[in-house]
């Protein structure tokens, strides 16, 4: 067995065990199911849906459902956790909402676009091996319990709050997010169906602000979730808190930023137009292109 497997055999359970502290701190207060709390139901679910995923995944060897598999994961998890909490209000209702059409939004984005590009490329070696693979399955269900955790404490707990002035300030900072994300998206895909446009680099719109303002607003989103669920965090929930910090990490650090950073750089470094675009314009957080020298 060669070594990356087998560091990726280890990784596995390790991300477990990870899992099932963040579900033992969320479930703290919480309303229980069958005498096993609700927020470690769904924490469970959204591993369970990865790996029934994964067993076709690996024996189709395509990843060509892995970022759908994970957005009817986020609705099914927000969904029946609200379904089985007697105590649901509308702080919880707003959540669910919000969590829904941003997965549906993305969920259908990622989807179309890898189907019209035929593979994603993060896949193309790893999808041949059963315990690379395997975490990767494994992985999206952390990602899903960690980018979800704040709002899943909101959708399980029996802490009942009147939404206030802080849901509206944070269901605002979501709309925000969502917004850029949208557009962002729209203007590059826009821009590469554009056949005048082949092979260059986007620096157009959002993206002459940004060299990322699709991830930028995927962080505000989630900072958004997070406001509206901070009245009714309390004790060890405050670790859930975890969801927007995991998702700029995530970003900007490992899977996101990062990747498209060295694949555009081999792609386009050392053109000048290219070379100047990034001296000009921020990696992630935007600012005006008529406010640089």
């Amino acid at each position: 067995m060669k070594k990356s497997d087998l560091r990726a055999l280890i990784a596995v359970p390790l991300v477990i065990l990870i899992a099932v502290a963040v579900s033992l701190a969320g479930s703290q207060g919480g309303v229980t199911v069958f005498g096993f709390p609700l927020f470690a139901w769904g924490v469970t679910l959204a591993f369970i849906l990865q790996w029934i995923a994964f067993v076709f995944a690996y024996i189709l060897k395509t990843e060509k459902f892995y970022d759908l598999t994970g957005s009817i994961t986020y609705i099914l998890v927000v969904t029946l956790t609200v379904i089985f909490n007697p105590l649901t209000d509308g702080r919880a209702y707003l959540l669910m909402g919000m969590v829904i059409l941003w997965a549906v939004r993305l969920g259908s984005f990622l989807f179309l676009r890898i189907r019209a590009a035929g593979e994603d490329r993060r896949f193309r070696e790893i999808k041949v091996s059963f315990s690379r693979f395997l975490l990767a399955w494994t992985m999206q269900g952390l990602w899903v319990t960690f980018a979800l955790a704040a709002a899943l404490v909101v959708l399980t707990s029996n802490t009942r709050i009147e939404l206030g002035a802080l849901a509206l300030v944070g269901f605002l900072v979501w709309l925000f997010g969502f917004s850029i994300e949208i557009i962002a998206d729209r203007q590059k895909s826009a821009f590469k169906a554009d056949p005048v446009n082949e092979g260059k680099f986007i620096n157009v719109g959002l993206w002459s602000w940004s060299r990322h303002p699709n991830y930028f607003g995927e962080i505000i989103l989630w900072i958004g979730v997070a406001i509206i669920a901070l009245p009714v965090l309390n004790g060890w929930q405050w670790i859930t808190l975890i969801s927007p910090v995991f998702v700029v990490v995530l970003l900007t650090r490992i899977s996101g930023i990062p990747m498209l950073e060295k694949r555009a750089d081999e792609k386009w470094g050392g053109q000048e137009a290219y070379e100047a675009y990034k001296t000009q314009t921020p990696v992630l957080i935007p600012r005006p292109p008529s406010g640089r020298k």
